[in-house]
């Protein structure tokens, strides 16, 4: 994977890039798996959102009385995250090596980010490291399901043609299970580790279909998880 495409990418997109996520579906689908991650972490503390993008999980974090750190590969994107939340400190840099002291966090989230890690077993070890004893680690990835095996090509295919969207790019991405992000987690060294297949109601269908989504996805988060799109994922550090 190619961290220096990814980069390219966000930094590109960074100012228009809160028109996925802080509009309509977008901040829909946003606020819904930023629930599902807060519900795995302490109240309020000191959180480092790793791929913190221009800061949304980080503002409603603050709503809720905590205080966090943001880190980002993009310039671009901690540019804007800066200008969101000014009260924050963001840093440009990666996952796998990261710049704090050991047990700082009492709390590590990442939303969407853990798919295009170089390393995503050298983050897990670094998040490991920054936790404080008893410290809570929460991470949503994409997953596959049976309409999501074929992104990777149609993404190729776009580049091709010379279609340029937000997030959407061949950069070497990896759709994990719930069963491979536990098994990396418990190697790390975190406890109490658990996952659970997350949303239905994708951001991209049309706004009848997004509303119909929305009213069934309880029901297919709860039975028929496999049809989500995303698989969230939290451990412990004793």
């Amino acid at each position: 994977m190619s961290r220096a495409k990814v980069q390219a990418h966000y930094n590109e997109v960074a100012e228009v890039y809160d028109q996925r996520y802080d509009l309509r579906q977008g901040r829909l689908y946003h606020q819904h798996l930023s629930r599902l991650v807060l519900d795995r972490l302490p109240n309020r503390g000191f959180l480092l959102d790793l791929g913190c993008g221009t800061g949304l999980f980080i503002d409603h974090y603050h709503t809720l009385g905590g205080c966090a750190v943001g880190l980002d590969i993009s310039p671009g994107m901690v540019g804007m995250a800066r200008l969101r939340c000014p009260e924050s400190e963001f840093l440009v840099g990666t996952a796998d090596v990261l710049p704090f002291d050991d047990e700082i966090f009492d709390s590590v989230a990442s939303l969407l980010a853990f798919t295009y890690l170089h390393d995503p077993e050298a983050m897990l070890r670094e998040s490991y490291r920054i936790l404080k004893p008893g410290g809570r680690i929460a991470i949503c990835a994409l997953s596959w399901n049976m309409l999501t095996w074929m992104v990777p090509f149609f993404y190729r295919l776009g580049e091709r043609l010379g279609y340029n969207k937000i997030g959407m790019g061949d950069f070497g991405e990896h759709y994990y299970t719930g069963e491979e992000m536990e098994k990396m987690f418990s190697e790390a060294g975190f406890v109490d580790v658990s996952s659970a297949r997350c949303s239905f109601a994708h951001y991209t269908l049309s706004p009848r279909l997004f509303g119909i989504a929305q009213r069934c996805e309880p029901f297919i988060e709860a039975h028929i998880p496999y049809l989500a799109f995303n698989v969230c994922v939290s451990g412990k550090k004793e």
